[in-house]
């Protein structure tokens, strides 16, 4: 999402600030409005329009209340991710959810953008963490959901509402998460296959096994090469490799770890590695970045049950496209290869494989591509049925449009948002 080099930009201070300014906007000449907080996902979605003023979150970066013992902590929204796991860690606490550039992601960015990471298999994504939230609306009404008071609007849960909403249906301001202790011990295993369909019956063992992963990721030799040379670390890249997390205490992540290697025996695995903290933490850095570190044309996302993903995968590879999966909930990065110049090209490669997320009960959806490649691509994939309940929802809380207008659906769509 770009648009004109010289863009308007509105800091408030405060949420009173920005409300009042937002009813101004409305009155008068409407404005459209974009927020943003550390532009981390700014390539995100259709070109803004002409005129468009950006709301940065800049100095909205308070911690309003932060009772430890209750495991709970209220912030603005633009507080930075790192500097947020920072004060955490220092009460043996933690958001457990792995968000790329976190030192430049603020906490409201990656609630509308829903970026949780490939420990959401056991760990959830921001929908399970997000207890309350306050935001204004496109009239500039202030309101607040969940948390300490509840006050909804219309009727919506506002909370899981407005998570990867892209700023579409309200600026937040304000957030009240729930947190988790800090894990002591992290522990990757990680096992090699020829192909990504053979690793398919590894997974449903998986499914009753007597460990609980906090992930299970999945590489093509080529995303896996990019892991290996992001953490300097002995990751194999001429085989499928599939990376299976531990988080816990030193006894509980050794008995998973042992378990799991006896689990695996008499499978179609041809290696398997038990890294040790060091190189486990360096590989996770590594994975948790993958979505952001490549300078590939085209990233996307694909979702789809965890069923079928290994079909994808294996579709993707032929393509050349470098795919890290997280397998247990069917979450699939891409990067698209150097050899694709053009967004005609693109949308050539990225069809088949739309189709098959979509035949599959999925979607595709497109992170980031060179602006000029936009208008070539459906950005948010095929329409679906659910566009018109959205439609509804974004004419309740932005009825004059002035939110992120054409974010998700090109300004030449009917739907367009």
């Amino acid at each position: 999402m770009t648009g004109p080099a010289t863009q308007d930009e509105f800091i408030p201070k405060t949420a009173s600030s920005l409300a009042r300014y937002i009813t101004e906007n409305v009155a008068g000449d409407r404005v459209p409005l974009t927020p943003v907080g550390g532009r981390t996902a700014l390539r995100q979605g259709y070109d803004l329009p002409d005129k468009t003023t950006l709301v940065s979150m800049a100095d909205l970066t308070h911690i309003i209340d932060y009772p430890a013992r209750d495991m709970t902590i209220t912030l603005e929204a633009g507080f930075r991710v790192e500097e947020l796991q920072s004060v955490l860690a220092g009460q043996g606490q933690r958001l457990p959810l792995d968000i790329p550039q976190a030192h430049r992601a603020t906490i409201g960015g990656a609630i509308a953008t829903n970026t949780s990471g490939l420990g959401r298999f056991g760990n959830g994504t921001l929908r399970d963490y997000v207890i309350g939230i306050s935001a204004v609306d496109g009239t500039g009404r202030l309101f607040k959901a969940g948390g300490r008071v509840v006050k909804n609007v219309a009727g919506y849960d506002l909370c899981k509402l407005l998570v990867g909403s892209l700023g579409t249906l309200a600026v937040i301001t304000q957030v009240t998460l729930k947190l988790r202790p800090l894990a002591a011990t992290r522990r990757i295993v990680w096992s090699t296959f020829p192909t990504a369909a053979a690793i398919e019956s590894v997974l449903n063992r998986l499914l009753t096994s007597a460990t609980r992963p906090i992930a299970m990721d999945v590489l093509c030799p080529t995303a896996a090469w990019q892991i290996k040379a992001e953490s300097k670390q002995n990751v194999p890249i001429d085989r499928f490799v599939l990376a299976i997390a531990y988080e816990g205490t030193e006894a509980e992540t050794q008995w998973q770890t042992n378990r799991l290697k006896e689990e695996l025996s008499g499978t179609s695995v041809e290696e398997v590695v038990v890294a040790d903290q060091i190189v486990s933490d360096a590989v996770w850095t590594a994975l948790t970045e993958y979505p952001a570190a490549s300078d590939d044309p085209l990233t996307f996302q694909a979702s789809l049950p965890p069923s079928r993903a290994m079909e994808f995968v294996d579709r993707a590879h032929a393509s050349e496209v470098a795919v890290q999966c997280h397998a247990g909930n069917g979450v699939i990065i891409g990067h698209l290869p150097d050899a694709c110049t053009s967004g005609m090209q693109a949308n050539e490669m990225l069809t088949t494989l739309r189709d098959k997320a979509e035949s599959a009960g999925g979607s595709l959806v497109i992170l980031s591509c060179d602006d000029e490649w936009k208008s070539d691509l459906p950005l948010f994939g095929s329409p679906r049925n659910d566009w018109p309940l959205m439609r509804r929802v974004k004419d309740a809380l932005d009825p004059y449009g002035v939110l992120s207008p054409n974010r998700i659906w090109s300004p030449s769509s009917s739907a367009s948002v």
